[in-house]
């Protein structure tokens, strides 16, 4: 049996079960619908979701969206994170707008580091999705250093009690409570795109591995509790609760819809999509949030070149993307594959693709290519290609990456004043 927190992964994943424990959708089920999918959701490299449906109706139609994530500055950026920034990057080049937090704040409480150092290794976190194709219409932050995050994060702990933490994240009367302060900060980076200095109420997809999932499903009820108003589907329209008073529901009366009005609530009659946004309107007119519940998408978690998750407190079980080439070329050939106990067994009985950290490197980094994905493959678990020669394969691409990479990074550095990057000074 796994253990999956956010501070922890331990332990083989069966993601099957994880979606149905955790409440997931597959993301299978949506494929078809996303306009040109990229290699990690055809490959069900994503393979879950919530609420992505609002993320596809934007794009298609051309709405206003966004796309938040973080990473938390306690190593150096590795492979693993690499996903998370290609997912940034793919989100804003088919139209949304993108955030990118780094979560100092976290590193400082969870990992005692200083914020020294924590801004430094954040420097390098966005130094590289830059590398990887972010553009200067990005909106990037410290935690430490956004006031939008910090005062929101204030205004949603008031709607979370001591008990519910425990519940959600395990945690004991030994946690501190900067790091349950944490909860509430990782909530307000996820909604705070959504506050009116940002264009208001939009859908928000955040990309995350399925370790993060006890933060996106605390945020999607701390949306609901903060807003004013609350909305629920009937026969022909949405029926309309005060959070905060039945005073309130005033406002809702003297919208421009049929309506039937009770004592506790309102029903409106008419387009849902349509008062929905009237709704949040209103809320907004008043000085509420009116926050839509950010959607999410699950990508698998990278494994380690050892074994196991790859984890910035494991440099043996990653390629940082500020490794020396070389170096990373040493560490591929080094890594487990999925490969027999001998050449003549794995001519006789053929690889096994799906347990090798090297075709994974294939399939999440290295080949974008189907069809030549698919080849590899089909060689491998025919016996045909050996395990040496996969290897060398992996590492001549890993090299070239890197060498790319780095160059990108070097150029990078005198030209970060273009990009948006709220930071702490020293």
């Amino acid at each position: 049996m796994a253990t999956i927190t956010p501070w922890e992964v331990e332990g083989i994943v069966d993601y099957d079960r994880l979606i149905q424990e955790f409440g997931m959708q597959p993301f299978s089920q949506i494929l078809d619908k996303v306009p040109n999918p990229n290699w990690l959701m055809r490959r069900n490299i994503i393979f879950g979701h919530r609420d992505y449906e609002r993320i596809i109706d934007a794009i298609l139609n051309k709405k206003p969206w966004a796309v938040m994530s973080g990473f938390m500055p306690s190593g150096l950026p590795h492979f693993g994170h690499k996903m998370t920034m290609d997912e940034i990057v793919w989100h804003q080049k088919v139209g949304g707008k993108a955030f990118v937090g780094i979560a100092d704040m976290e590193a400082h409480a969870v990992r005692g580091l200083s914020w020294e150092k924590v801004t430094k290794i954040g420097f390098e976190y966005i130094k590289s999705i830059i590398a990887l194709g972010l553009d200067e219409n990005a909106i990037i932050y410290f935690q430490s250093a956004s006031n939008y995050v910090k005062d929101l994060a204030f205004e949603l702990s008031a709607e979370v009690n001591w008990s519910e933490l425990k519940a959600i994240y395990g945690f004991t009367s030994e946690t501190n409570l900067a790091k349950m302060f944490v909860t509430s900060v990782q909530a307000a980076d996820i909604l705070h795109p959504q506050l009116k200095e940002f264009g208001g109420p939009k859908p928000v997809v955040i990309p995350v591995g399925a370790d993060q999932d006890p933060h996106i499903r605390l945020t999607r009820d701390l949306a609901a509790r903060i807003s004013l108003f609350s909305m629920e589907r009937t026969e022909n329209g949405l029926r309309i609760r005060s959070r905060k008073g039945a005073e309130l529901l005033d406002y809702i009366k003297s919208l421009d819809f049929e309506k039937r009005v009770y004592e506790e609530h309102v029903d409106l009659f008419g387009d849902v999509v349509e008062i929905e946004n009237e709704v949040r309107n209103v809320e907004i007119e008043i000085g509420g949030y009116a926050f839509i519940p950010p959607s999410s998408t699950y990508h698998k978690f990278t494994t380690g070149l050892t074994g196991g998750k790859m984890s910035s407190s494991k440099p043996e079980s990653y390629i940082s993307l500020l490794d020396e080439p070389k170096e990373a070329v040493k560490k591929v050939m080094r890594a487990f594959t999925g490969g027999r106990i001998s050449a003549e067994e794995q001519r006789r009985l053929g690889g096994e693709p799906e347990k090798c950290t090297i075709f994974e490197l294939y399939s999440y980094h290295l080949i974008k290519d189907d069809a030549e994905l698919n080849r590899i493959y089909e060689e491998c678990k025919g016996g045909k290609l050996l395990c040496g020669k996969c290897k060398k394969m992996a590492a001549e691409l890993v090299e070239e990456f890197l060498k790319e990479h780095q160059e990108k990074r070097n150029q990078i550095d005198g030209e970060l004043d273009k990009y948006n990057i709220i930071a702490r000074s020293f």
